[in-house]
């Protein structure tokens, strides 16, 4: 898959390891590094107003390699989940909150990890990790929060007329209730984010796959798995619902890499419940969420599994959580720009297209996953109009046939605006 330049410039931007002398010698050691192009106290002029100034939130992460640092500032919590361990969710009561900042210093094990992360987006923070006899290492990377501010809140206010057509669509949506997430990811609309109801919580269906992907892809760029590696599946983990694998005969050894991308392409529910045991079960895809601070979305039960479904043990997500999950991977933060490159390249064969693509024009390039209940339709992913990227999430609950047709409409209205946004279109 060819890499647009932003994809190119967010890769270089990827948290580094830096030794803490070094950082003490430049005199930045657990101080705030500026980001691009936010700077990271919030408290200099942005990019096209002098006035403006990037929000803070109470959730952000840091983006380190193979993981992240993530910061609660309100409940005083902090998780550090990466390549080399992961510490669980851990209070830290003494945590330093200035209203654009949180620092401060935890010890889980033998480890003591002390931070400085800015709450403000696209700003730089800083975790130094200090394990016994060895030097103390500082990871410095990009601060993500929901949303990221706009990179241009000047060009940001070009798409945000659209908020009101997406409204449109959603309130004539009486029978299937819809949420609706857009990210610019081109710098045409300065990366704005908008949306309606974009905490909307419906039943994941089969958009909680992408988790289980993105989990799995990590591991990979952390030397801990490798796409080549076979995994046992018998006659015992066959389920029906959408995908191939059923047709097949077992037991036979099914490669990581196959069942990744049958479990994007085809929605196999066999592969994405082969790929939950293989993880370790549920915990491992419900720690990466929670180290992204997205929560509204959980992973209680596999695929097909009514029984648990019948005991109220269900998967669920929103538009601001998909689309947070998107962002990141498209700018490199949670995966590396080879892994980022095939998981969109799975999305992009997406074999259930009665949606998005359905929508748009032929031949209009989209990378998507679909999720369908009986009480659910969903369709989410990218659209990889050159010039005018964005990320999208269209999420409905009700009858399924009704919430078809609203994410069609969504997905049109989003198109349209693209292609030919009004003229002089101003925040509305």
């Amino acid at each position: 898959m060819k890499k647009t330049d932003k994809q190119a410039s967010s890769s270089r931007r990827a948290a580094s390891r830096v030794p803490l002398r070094r950082l003490v010698a430049a005199g930045l050691a657990l101080t705030l590094l500026p980001g691009e192009p936010a700077v990271a106290d919030g408290g200099g002029p942005g990019p096209a107003s002098e006035s403006w100034r990037p929000p803070a939130s109470a959730l952000a992460w840091l983006a380190v390699p193979g993981g992240a640092f993530s910061v609660d500032s309100e409940a005083r919590t902090v998780r550090y989940r990466a390549c080399d361990g992961d510490t669980g969710r851990v209070p830290d009561p003494d945590m330093r909150v200035d209203g654009r900042v949180a620092s401060g210093e935890v010890t889980v094990g033998d480890t003591t990890y002390a931070y400085d992360v800015p709450l403000v987006g696209r700003s730089r923070g800083i975790v130094e990790v200090t394990r016994p006899d060895a030097e103390p290492v500082g990871l410095v990377g990009d601060v993500v929060t929901e949303p990221q501010p706009p990179t241009d809140p000047v060009a940001g206010r070009r798409l945000l007329p659209l908020t009101g057509q997406l409204r449109q669509v959603v309130d004539a949506s009486t029978a299937n209730p819809a949420g609706v997430t857009v990210r610019d990811l081109s710098g045409r609309y300065g990366d704005q984010q908008i949306a309606v109801n974009g905490a909307f919580r419906p039943k994941a269906a089969s958009v909680i796959k992408l988790w289980i992907l993105v989990e799995l892809l990590r591991r990979v760029d952390c030397g801990q798995a490798s796409l080549d590696d076979g995994v046992l599946v018998t006659p015992a983990d066959v389920v029906d619902g959408t995908g191939e694998l059923q047709h097949e005969t077992f037991p036979q050894v099914v490669t990581l890499h196959r069942l990744a991308e049958y479990m994007v392409e085809f929605s196999d529910n066999t592969a994405a419940n082969v790929l939950i045991d293989y993880l370790g079960g549920f915990a491992p895809v419900n720690a990466l969420i929670d180290s992204m601070n997205q929560r509204e979305t959980i992973l209680a039960r596999k695929m097909l599994d009514t029984e648990a479904a019948m005991r109220g043990e269900e998967n669920y997500t929103s538009p601001d959580d998909v689309v947070a999950l998107l962002g990141a991977v498209w700018d490199a933060q949670i995966l590396s720009p080879d892994s980022r490159d095939l998981m969109i390249g799975f999305m992009a064969e997406q074999t259930l297209n009665t949606k998005i693509p359905a929508a748009l024009p032929p031949g209009v390039p989209v990378a998507h996953k679909t999720g369908d209940l009986p009480d659910a339709s969903h369709d989410v992913g990218y659209y990889l109009i050159p010039g005018s990227q964005v990320a999208v999430a269209f999420l409905t609950s009700g009858p399924m046939a009704g919430g078809d047709e609203t994410v069609r409409r969504l997905a049109r209205t989003v198109f349209d605006y693209l292609v030919e946004p009004p003229p002089g279109a101003v925040e509305e």
